[in-house]
């Protein structure tokens, strides 16, 4: 892993959303993608040089970012969604345990965009094996080449929560945000399992990238 000083970022990891269909307890039903969402704290961007995590039965792990551009001071909300790793797979055979419990180290020079001033971080997990009833990716961590804050004197660093620990909803004012959140997340979820089926085209107008606000979704 080098000889990396740098303490990991802060970042809140969401809960993750599974695309789920069907009857959850049989083979036919049970999810094959899930997606979760990393946040950094509010208005702060990293340029992302690693990430370092423990797999658990994950077969295919895409990365997808929001980034940040320079312009207005870089206050403005994030870009579009990019993709800067794409099915990268963790397990030589889905089927089989080689490489389902492994450490990984992915660092930006293996990613296929720029992956600087990143505002958040997307995870999609794929396992199209059905021998395997849960898998994720533990230990997650992301270390920047350095970080920027609008805000001067923002502490750099704070406490690192747990990958556990659920972010407090911040959103319960808002009218039916639970309703409106599990229909939004299954939209975004289809769409990012369609989007990794099928790397070499676009969905066309079902294509809804970028189009809805994340800070809206409740993840509670």
């Amino acid at each position: 892993m080098g000889t990396m000083a740098l303490e990991p970022a802060p970042c809140t990891i969401k809960s993750p959303v599974a695309l789920q269909v069907g009857d959850m307890r049989t083979e036919l039903g049970r999810p094959g993608v899930i997606v979760t969402d990393v946040v950094l704290p509010h208005s702060q961007v990293i340029d992302l040089q690693e990430i370092i995590f423990k797999n658990y039965y994950t077969a295919f792990f895409t990365l997808r970012v929001q980034r940040r551009s320079l312009a207005d001071g870089g206050n403005e909300s994030p870009s579009k969604w990019v993709t800067c790793l794409r099915n990268y797979c963790l397990m030589p055979n889905p089927h089989t345990e080689e490489g389902s419990q492994d450490y990984f180290s992915l660092s930006r020079h293996q990613m296929l965009c720029d992956v600087d001033r990143v505002a958040a971080i997307r995870l999609i997990l794929r396992q199209p094996s059905p021998v395997w009833l849960h898998f994720t990716i533990e230990e997650l961590q992301f270390f920047p080449g350095g970080l920027k804050s609008p805000q001067k004197g923002f502490p750099a660093w704070l406490s690192h929560p747990s990958p556990q620990e659920r972010p407090a909803n911040l959103h319960e004012d808002l009218p039916d945000a639970d309703k409106v959140s599990s229909e939004v997340q299954q939209m975004w979820v289809l769409t990012e399992m369609l989007q990794a089926s099928q790397p070499a085209s676009r969905i066309g107008r079902f294509d809804v990238d970028g189009s809805y606000d994340l800070n809206l979704l409740s993840y509670t």
